[in-house]
This record gives C-alpha cells, structure tokens and sequence, in this order.
C-alpha cells in the first residue's frame, strides 16, 4: 500500500533563523512565566495545607512564608504570570508553525537519540498547549474540562518545564550559532523581493522547493510581535488598573463597576456563598480567641478603637487587581488587646459554611504586619454585603482569595503574651 504524500511546507521565510529568532524570545519569556506560576502555589501556604494540588511530593518551588513588603509583590508575581503568558501566545504559536514540517517527518523514528527528541518534543509542545488553554479558560471561570484546574494546571506546568529543559539542551547550541552567523539586523534590511529560502539550513525547517516569498521575515516577525502588543493592550490593564483598565476586554470580572466606593471587581458575591441579611446583622460578633480566652466584639465596638486607613491592594490568581483605601482595625492591635506579643500563626474563618477558602491560616509576619487590617470601610464608605460586611481581611501581598470576607472568627495560635 502506497503511503500517503506528505504535506508541502513551502514559505521560504521558515527555517533555522526565524525559529532561531523566536525560540531566543521564549527562552527569556517562558521561564518567567513558569517561575511566577510557582511562586503562586508557595504564595497560598503550602506548610498550611492551603496551596493546590496538596501533596506534590518534592515537585515544588522551594518552599518559604510568603512576604507581606511589598503590598503589592503577589499583584506583580500572578500579573506577569498571566499577562506575559497571555503576550506569549502569539508568539509560541508562531514558533509552532515554524518547526510544522517536523511533525511530519518520515520515518518518525530515526533512532534511539531521535526518539528521546520526540518524546521532549511531545513534552514541550503537549505541555504548554495544554498550559495556554486551561489558563485561558481558568481566567474566563469556563471550567468547561470537568477537572482541578489547580491540580491539572500544576502537573501540565512540570511535563512543560522537563520538556522545555531537554530542548533547551538539545537545541540552544543550534540556535546560538545561528544567531551569531546571522546578525538580526542584517536580516531585517532584507526586503520582500530579496528574500529567499535558507540554502545552508540542515535542520530540515527550510523547504527544498519553496514559492515565492510574499512577506518578508522582517514584515512576518513584526506581524507576531504587532500581534503578542495588541494581546497586551487587551489584558495588561487588568493589573496594572489606569487608563489601560478601559482597554482590558479580557479582564473577566469587567473593567468599570462603576465609580461608587464599592464599585470594584467581585470575585465571590454574598449569595454565590450563602450568606444571608441575617448573620450579619446588629447580632453578629467577631469571636477573638488566644489560648483559653476569647473575646466577642460587636461592630460597634470595633468602630470605637483606633483605626487605620491604607491602600491596599486585591490580587486575584486569574490575574486581576485592583486597589482600594480601606480603613479598619489593626489586626497587630486585636493581638495587643488579647494581651498576645507574638504568634506562631493566626487563623481567621468566614461565616461562609461552604468553599475552599472559609477558612485561611497566616504567618506572624504577614498577621501581625502594620498594615493588615480587619477592614471596616473601603474608599470612605461602609463595606457592602458582597465586599464582605461587616468585616473582611486586608493583608498586604497576599493571593486575593485569603482576604476573608464575612470574618467570623479570628484565633491566634502559638501565642507569646
């Protein structure tokens, strides 16, 4: 039986430089991207049972308590992780279709050596596939794959990194040397008219019959990196807020609220988690506990202590931020009224019954830190029910989901009075 003719890959401009070219842009973008991803599971508390997946063996980031200064470090860290990621794509699939002609390769398995080739291969590619998708939808709440996107999104990260490795190793001797044969800017002043198949490439990128060139690398690189500046344009506003916030049509929790004090982004409203009229009503008390004593203290009461305002902002893992002046009870001070001087840890709980993150554990730093309220007001107004009445959590640096909103209770754990 005849075996079927293979596909004719014929753009002049594909070869060992323009993969070279993009393939020298991922190598510095990519492993930001990967790092800030693992700095997220560290930033949830891994040594607290909170980050996902749990048990990952040693297949972590070196673990280490997660810093409070800057306030705005875990904004910065998820922000690149998802708006460089998203910058990327263009690019990653550029570099995809430049190396298309060795998908389909006869005969697949040359040897040994090749075989371990395509097994990275299948690695890198199948990984960060899989990476660009699951993160989109994660950032769109379409978890329309049925499986922990946490868990799923972890495991897929390390498949990439061991595929990116191993090609790192096999290939940057190539693109090296390549790069440093072809100057880019010599390559650049190519015009269209000019520009022609590589004739020294033995990578089996270029083609052996190719047609005639109607775009030049310079016009097909500018069109990926005009492509990865228009992604940017319609993401990178959802971290870095400003006029950029407007543009930001990928930001899934939207763009304006409106311009009311408690008109920002909501990732979990009031009814979403079963909260009711009822449990926040005059009854409800925060339950302060260190060792056998506990404290109940109504609202009322805690709007007679000392209170402090601060800017603060809530970075969300799907890369959202946004920043807001919230005024409210030192929780340094909660500690100082409960006669405690230092803490192994705090645990704070949310009226909220159900969820993942009713409940957070915190390191003494970033508890006990200056500016970590339990947050009355925000922007000069009273809280509203879906941005956590009658008090949430506001501690700097932390993931957006461990500022608990509707605090139940507060323990302090290991305590020093």
């Amino acid at each position: 039986m005849a075996r079927a003719p293979m596909p004719k890959f014929r753009s002049p401009i594909r070869g060992v430089w323009f993969t070279s070219v993009l393939g020298a842009v991922l190598l510095v973008a990519l492993p930001v991207v990967t790092v800030t991803g693992l700095l997220s599971w560290v930033a949830y508390g891994p040594r607290f049972g909170q980050s996902m997946p749990g048990d990952v063996g040693w297949m972590h980031f070196p673990v280490f308590d997660w810093p409070s200064s800057p306030s705005w470090i875990y904004r910065l860290t998820q922000g690149l992780h998802v708006g460089l990621g998203l910058i990327m794509v263009p690019i990653v699939l550029a570099k995809l279709w430049s190396v298309i002609p060795k998908l389909f390769e006869f005969p697949p398995i040359r040897s040994l050596a090749h075989l371990l080739e395509r097994i990275s291969l299948l690695a890198l590619v199948g990984g960060i596939l899989f990476e660009i998708a699951t993160g989109v939808l994660n950032i769109q709440y379409d978890y329309l794959f049925g499986f922990s996107f946490y868990t799923a999104h972890y495991w897929g990260a390390w498949v990439f990194i061991g595929g990116f490795l191993a090609h790192v190793v096999l290939k940057f001797p190539v693109m090296w040397k390549t790069l440093r044969t072809k100057p880019f800017l010599e390559v650049m002043r190519i015009r269209v008219d000019e520009t022609v198949v590589d004739s020294d490439d033995d990578t089996g990128l270029a083609s052996p019959d190719p047609s005639p060139a109607t775009v030049s690398r310079r016009g097909a690189l500018a069109l990926v990196g005009g492509g990865a500046l228009f992604v940017a344009v319609l993401s990178v506003g959802q971290t870095t807020g400003g006029f950029l916030r407007s543009a930001a049509i990928l930001l899934p929790r939207g763009r304006s609220y409106g311009n009311g004090p408690n008109d920002f982004q909501i990732n979990r409203t009031a009814k979403s988690a079963g909260i009711t009229e009822d449990q926040v009503g005059d009854q409800w008390a925060l339950a302060v506990l260190a060792g056998e004593d506990t404290l109940e203290l109504s609202r009322e009461s805690l709007e007679r202590m000392t209170l402090h305002t601060v800017d603060l902002p809530i970075a969300c893992v799907e890369g959202w931020s946004t920043v807001q002046t919230w005024t409210g009870v030192r929780l340094i001070d909660l500690a100082a009224l409960m006669g405690v001087r230092s803490i192994d840890t705090a645990e704070v709980r949310s009226l909220e019954r159900s969820g993942t993150f009713n409940h957070v554990t915190f390191t003494e730093s970033q508890f006990l830190h200056p500016d970590s309220l339990l947050a009355l007001r925000v922007n000069g107004a009273e809280l509203s029910l879906d941005h956590g009445f009658p008090a949430r959590i506001m501690i700097p640096g932390v993931p957006g989901v461990h500022t608990t909103k509707w605090v139940d209770s507060i323990e302090f754990k290991g305590v020093s009075a």
